[in-house]
């Protein structure tokens, strides 16, 4: 069956609560309380997940936790790559949640091969004429792109020409992309402005 869109949303800020961890049961109740959504749309979503997961004093965390990430595909390591390797990309080189969960940083791409030679990195790094190659012989199935907005398409293109499967796009412009290539734009204006109406104004 598959999972509308908004429900796939719910269901992985569900699991982000359930890996806070400390119970080892939760009802409907609990969630709803914990989230502010309808007991009937946190069981619809869960319904989604067609796995043994309830019991007479709540759903099992630890079952609930695995067949979300199963029915979300969590339940695998991906590897990715970052292109662009400015100071947003370098400072990803380094993130620390990198070398854990459920992402793998693979490779590190630039088109400034003096940059790629000098940078301090804990993965390999490599001009962006080598992303070809690169991204099918490490498996690599998601990227983020940290490049310039006027390079953003190009460098974009080059992606998915590669095989990569999914983009993360820091750059201020949405990208033109066939519609089985993921594609998430990441614009911090875009995301201070959607705070900043969920403030309170002073005057109020």
């Amino acid at each position: 069956m598959e999972i509308p869109d908004p429900a796939k949303e719910r269901l992985l800020y569900l699991l982000k609560l359930l890996e806070k961890g400390g119970t080892l049961t939760l009802t409907s109740t609990h969630i709803e309380s914990l989230t502010g959504w309808s007991r009937d749309s946190i069981r619809k979503d869960i319904s989604y997940l067609a796995a043994d997961i309830g019991s007479t004093s709540g759903y099992d965390v630890f079952a609930l936790k695995n067949a979300i990430k199963k029915a979300l595909h969590l339940d695998r390591k991906r590897k990715i790559c970052i292109v662009g390797l400015g100071r947003l990309g370098s400072a990803y080189l380094n993130f620390s949640a990198f070398q854990y969960g459920d992402f793998e940083l693979a490779a590190g791409f630039d088109a400034n091969v003096n940059r790629v030679e000098i940078l301090s990195s804990p993965v390999p790094l490599y001009p962006t004429y080598k992303m070809g190659e690169i991204i099918g012989w490490f498996s690599i199935e998601i990227s983020l792109l940290c490049v310039p907005e006027d390079q953003a398409q190009s460098a974009a293109d080059k992606l998915i020409s590669a095989g990569i499967r999914g983009i993360v796009n820091f750059a201020p412009v949405i990208l033109k992309a066939p519609p089985e290539i993921a594609v998430r734009n990441v614009y911090i204006i875009d995301d201070l402005r959607s705070l900043s109406i969920r403030i309170p104004s002073e005057n109020n």
